[in-house]
């Protein structure tokens, strides 16, 4: 078998990975990495232990369907072939045929049943996973449709780049990754545009700031002081210029 394995970005680095609990994330790559080499694993409950996760953690995954589960027990990784390219000649096959023959790939590499004799239903439990949409989320961001989060992106960046005449991409997946952090904290779009108009103001005739001007530097963690620094805060004076950068 193979001893190295690979991770593609195309799927960790999606808002639908992202959104998962660290302890979720954590397992799945724990998952990952004592597969065999068609992606398979047979003691998926074992690393559960092993690494300290909990059930919900492993029917997380099984909900966002990024495994796939199988009567025997024997789980696979629904996105192994997008992650992992073997050599012929470091490759060695499973020894799960059985629950293999239930599988197809699609056009995009990744596994999907083929048939649904010997599938368990996944018992998702209300309390955690009740409002969850479930593999629909999933199946959205693999096919480049939103994700059903009104976050307005795209706005954003737009006015950002109005402002500081830049032409950043609003679906770049870590300028999402920021925008939403800080949404999720209760920032709202009249703040974001605050926030853009007041470093811009102080930034953008400044050589040495103007390329400070980008959505990982706005939309960090230094966005609350950002917000505030309104013309008579002095945001442009006393100190260090970079002492509230990062």
């Amino acid at each position: 078998m193979a001893n190295r394995r690979m991770f593609s970005k195309n799927i960790t680095e999606t808002d639908i990975f992202l959104d998962m609990p660290m302890s979720t994330q954590c397992l799945y790559f724990h998952l990952n990495m004592s597969a065999d080499d068609d992606g398979f694993i047979g003691n998926a409950k074992t690393i559960k232990r092993m690494v300290g996760a909990s059930d919900d953690d492993f029917k997380l995954l099984m909900a966002k369907e990024f495994i796939i589960p199988f009567e025997s027990g024997v789980v696979v990784i629904k996105d192994w072939k997008i992650h992992n390219y073997i050599r012929s000649d470091r490759y060695n096959s499973t020894v799960y045929t059985k629950e293999k023959k239930q599988l197809k790939q699609n056009e995009n590499g990744q596994y999907e049943l083929g048939m649904t004799s010997g599938i368990p239903t996944v018992d998702t439990g209300k309390d955690r996973l009740g409002k969850d949409r479930l593999g629909k989320d999933r199946k959205d961001t693999m096919s480049g449709k939103p994700d059903g989060v009104s976050i307005p992106y795209q706005e954003i960046i737009s006015y950002l780049n109005q402002k500081a005449d830049r032409k950043y991409k609003h679906t770049t997946p870590k300028t999402k990754q920021l925008i939403k952090a800080r949404w999720n904290e209760g920032f709202k779009l009249e703040d974001f545009k605050a926030a853009i108009n007041n470093q811009v103001r102080d930034w953008l005739n400044d050589s040495k700031m103007d390329k400070y001007l980008r959505p990982e530097t706005l939309f960090g963690t230094k966005f609350e002081s950002y917000l505030n620094n309104g013309p008579n805060n002095g945001g442009g004076s006393g100190g260090s210029e970079y002492d509230n950068l990062f």
